[in-house]
């Protein structure tokens, strides 16, 4: 698989990291670090800020950085929790994407191609076993792992929290930084150094939307080897907790490639 193909599924993973809504508040996150809370502790707050909603819909823009060519564009989301995640390029559907717990698959109208698996190739472009939790974690600022099911070993910065598994995984390193003010996630970070792959996720800031803690503008460096690809995500508008419909069909005479 080459790199442009891993960063293209990477970027249908994280293409809704954020989270917002016009009129909401960005969140103050100045909150200091507390050197007497235990692992025990954070692991608990942190879990207590996970947030539950039915649907999200919104309009986000993407620019992504390679090379030192850039380009921008505009998509439309919908969020069902632990359901599925659909993905409409605008101003037309052109290009179509959807993500449920057993199903991973996108068309492409420009040249009449599609995809059709599940997560067992993403858990191998990650090296470890991926699933829709998992990635939906990761959108809504989360941990990308369930924090009761590992021991982690707890430092700090001046800013954040940091979680690492007091044994990490054989295939891959992972880095966990946890804001003070709010116990969401103001970064992660999986590693493969055999590969020499990174994926490194920035919560830049976040905002209060009915209530709930979810990212505002994040960005995400992707690297393998000597090729790195940046992409920056800014929500345009989100709706919680509406009554949306959810259609993904592949066209008929589209041809299937394997990736």
């Amino acid at each position: 698989m080459t790199f442009k193909t891993r960063i293209a599924l990477i970027l249908i993973l994280l293409i809704v990291v954020v989270s917002g809504c016009k009129g909401s508040k960005t969140v103050v996150s100045n909150g200091a670090v507390n050197t007497g809370l235990t692992t025990k502790q954070l692991i608990r707050n942190s879990t207590k800020a996970n947030i539950e909603f039915t649907t999200l819909v919104s309009r986000l823009k993407i620019e992504t950085t390679q090379k030192g060519s850039s380009k921008s564009y505009t998509v439309n989301l919908k969020i069902e929790k632990d359901k599925q995640i659909l993905i409409t390029s605008t101003p037309i559907s052109i290009i179509k994407a959807i993500i449920t717990p057993d199903r991973v698959a996108f068309y492409n109208k420009w040249d009449n191609t599609f995809f059709d698996g599940d997560f067992a190739y993403l858990s191998n472009l990650l090296g470890t076993d991926l699933d829709f939790k998992k990635v939906q974690n990761l959108l809504l600022g989360e941990s990308l792992f369930d924090l009761n099911d590992d021991k982690y070993e707890l430092t700090a910065n001046d800013k954040s929290y940091i979680l690492q598994p007091k044994k990490q995984r054989d295939l891959f390193e992972l880095l966990l930084f946890v804001n003070p003010s709010h116990y969401k996630m103001d970064a992660q970070e999986i590693t493969q150094p055999k590969e020499k792959r990174i994926l490194h996720i920035d919560y830049l800031t976040y905002q209060q939307v009915d209530k709930k803690t979810l990212p505002e503008q994040t960005k995400i460096l992707a690297v393998e080897d000597e090729e790195e690809l940046e992409i920056n995500l800014e929500l345009k508008s989100v709706k919680l907790n509406e009554n949306i419909r959810f259609a993904f069909k592949i066209p008929t005479g589209f041809t299937k490639i394997e990736l």
